[in-house]
């Protein structure tokens, strides 16, 4: 398994294991039996105890997972986050997090960008605590994210958007980037949604690949990090096999031009949860 550096010059793994929606312990216990390393859940996901078994399971040392958790809407604030935190802890059934994210921005009402700040202020202070070793943001726009950055005193190490193929959020790609904070991609095969694309397929038959792993190649090629979720083992072990080949440039600047596709409509300005 590659790896990126983040910021703060934590390791994480170059690919992790997305478990929204899955609550199958047997298949997060596969994942990390057969190299993965990097497993992302998140409070509202109700799966937090199941991936803490699965690791336990795995007999894999805690140091050698790079272990990832989010704190959901209704705990954004700064006493609620400290609570939330160390009930997702407990959940987990470990003592710290890899990393741990603000699963949404507070978008609207005059003082959206205070909630945040303040939610920001208690992973701030888990942070200096050595309780999370990075901590980030998930699904922030430049709008959320340039007031956040006027007062944090820790740089978020990520921003975990939804990015894929026919939907490439290049503007919020781009300002990380000019920050030095790494982008993760939720949903990289568009929900299944883009696996049927003509180009996809076509650029599988080329390079002898899935169109699963062609989307996956492109975001890691591009130095953005993907989720990637499966409860079936053969797409388990495939999603990993992506570091033996290189996609040329032509090609990724054709995946770059695809229409929209696969948008999941889940937008922070207008989502209802």
């Amino acid at each position: 398994m590659k790896s990126f550096t983040l910021n703060n010059g934590a390791v994480i793994p170059s690919i992790g294991y997305g478990t929204w929606q899955n609550a199958r312990e047997d298949m997060v216990l596969f994942a990390l039996q057969h190299g993965y390393r990097h497993i992302d859940t998140a409070a509202i996901y109700r799966n937090e105890d199941m991936v803490g078994r699965a690791l336990l399971r795995s007999g894999i040392k805690r140091e050698e997972c790079f272990l990832v958790s989010k704190l959901w809407n209704t705990r954004r604030g700064y006493r609620t986050a400290l609570k939330a935190f160390e009930e997702t802890l407990n959940a987990l059934q470990t003592d710290y997090l890899d990393m741990y994210l603000i699963h949404w921005p507070c978008a609207r009402g005059e003082n959206a960008d205070d909630v945040n700040r303040d939610t920001w202020m208690a992973l701030e202070e888990l942070y200096g605590k050595g309780k999370i070793r990075a901590i980030g943001v998930s699904n922030f726009l430049r709008k959320h994210l340039a007031p956040l950055l006027e007062t944090a005193k820790v740089l978020p190490a990520v921003n975990q958007i939804e990015y894929h193929p026919g939907y490439a959020q290049r503007d919020i790609f781009l300002y990380n980037s000019e920050r030095n904070i790494l982008t993760q991609a939720w949903a990289p095969l568009g929900s299944g949604a883009v696996l049927g694309l003509p180009l996809l397929s076509e650029l599988g038959r080329k390079y002898g690949r899935s169109p699963a792993q062609i989307c996956l190649r492109w975001c890691v090629q591009q130095g953005i990090l993907p989720l990637v979720k499966s409860t079936t083992p053969s797409r388990i072990l495939e999603n990993i096999e992506i570091f033996d080949f290189v996609l040329d440039q032509d090609d990724m600047a054709a995946i770059d031009a695809l229409p929209e596709t696969g948008f999941s409509g889940m937008h922070p300005d207008t989502i209802t949860f």
